[in-house]
This record gives structure tokens, sequence and C-alpha cells, in this order.
């Protein structure tokens, strides 16, 4: 079983309730989640959320939506995680992903999927050994194992927080890999955290997205080439 889980939450401090926030007449959490239901590997997705009132609002989305969710903490994030994964078997495989990534790439999100099951990692990144690969496409490969190993034994709040440094600082308990690409578009951004990301993804989707039909991140980087506007959109580079 491979299992994606999508870690999200209303309350983000630099740009709250982004992942409702409407993007080409849906819910962004919602356009992530067609993207990610074309990646051939994944077997099973669920939307880790927290159990505060602040996700409520969230929570019912998703209900309705008919999407599986976890509530648990929202401040230890690498329980909720082992909650949402506590139906896995210890062999099978956590993709862990974040809300804020509406451009995220299912094509390399299956290839990575493809690399852990080569290689028999415990855990597989996009930025490892270094990122090369667009912010906003970020995304771990990790062993249930390794997760459970983790919310275990973690005590570090950051370790706590942001659910995998646990496994990846410690190289010589934990067998880690990486996907990168011969380019290095380590800077460019593609993720949401602030109103100029949401604008950015907002004009992608008005340029390219179609109902039933899909774009690739190679559609993404040939519009942004053509359109000045966005090259520096908010002062990063977006291509």
């Amino acid at each position: 079983m491979i299992a994606a889980i999508v870690q999200a939450r209303m309350s983000s401090t630099r740009l709250p309730g982004k992942v409702l926030a409407d993007l080409a007449g849906a819910p962004m959490i919602g356009r992530q989640i067609e993207r990610l239901n074309r990646a051939r590997a994944i077997d099973r997705l669920i939307v880790a959320t927290s159990d505060d009132p602040s996700d409520d609002g969230l929570a019912a989305y998703l209900t309705g939506a008919g999407v599986e969710m976890f509530r648990g903490s929202l401040q230890d994030v690498l329980g909720r995680f082992a909650g949402a994964a506590a139906s896995l078997d210890e062999d099978d495989l956590v993709v862990r992903l974040t809300a804020d990534c509406p451009l995220t790439d299912p094509e390399l999100i299956d290839a990575m999927i493809g690399k852990q099951l080569a290689t028999h990692a415990d855990y597989t990144a996009t930025t490892l050994p270094t990122r090369t690969y667009p912010k906003g496409l970020d995304a771990e490969v990790m062993s249930v194992g390794a997760l459970r190993l983790a919310a275990a034994e973690a005590v570090d709040p950051y370790e706590r927080e942001h659910v995998t440094p646990f496994i990846y600082r410690r190289p010589d308990r934990f067998t880690l890999g990486g996907v990168s690409q011969g380019r290095d578009e380590g800077e460019v951004r593609w993720t949401v955290d602030r109103p100029d990301d949401l604008d950015f993804v907002r004009a992608v989707y008005e340029a390219l997205y179609r109902e039933g039909e899909h774009f690739t991140s190679d559609d993404i980087r040939r519009l942004v080439r053509g359109r000045p506007d966005l090259v520096r959109l908010g002062g990063d580079p977006r291509v």
C-alpha cells in the first residue's frame, strides 16, 4: 500500500485560510488533490488536518468532497501523521505532501516512489542531495516503519512539528535517497505562502487549467517564460 498523506491546516501564519482559497472555482486543496489523483503509484490519499476548531471548515469541505481525513494534534504534526498512517502496515509507504502546493507534479511523485521501491531506502526526497526542483514540487516518501519509529522517539519540538527531520538527520540509522534533475531550479518558487504566490498559481490555472485535462510542469515553465509579468512575480524567480 502506498498512501499519500497531505498535511493541511487553516491557521497559516503568513496566509491564513489559504488551503480553501479559490483556485479556478474550487478550493486550492481540491485542485491539489485533483493533481495527486493522477499519480499512478498512489493507492490511497488521506488529508491530515488538526482537531482544532479552526480546521472545522476544512474538515467539512473534505467530508463533503468524499476525501479521507484524519484529525489530530495541531502542534504535534509528526504524531498527526503517525495517526493518519495507523491502519497501514510497517512495510507500506507514505508520501508526505503539504497542502500549499497546487502545482504538485504527479509524474515526479511516481518517479520518487519508483526510486524508493528500487533502492529499498527508508526515506526518499526531492531535496536530497540538494534541491533542484521548484519549491512547490516538494515531496517525501518514507516507510511506515520509519515514520512510526520517528513518532515514538522524537522529542525535539522541531522534529515533532516538521515530521521528517528525525529521519533525515540520522543517516546512520536510516537509508536516505533522493531524486534530482539536470537543471537547477532550487530557487524557483511555485509554493503558496504569500499573497503573491496565490496570484501566481491563479494566473497559471487561468491560463492552463481546463476541466478534465492535465497540465504538466513543462507546461508551466513554457507559460511563465512567455509571460514577463510572471517571471519574477513577488520578487522571486518563477522559472
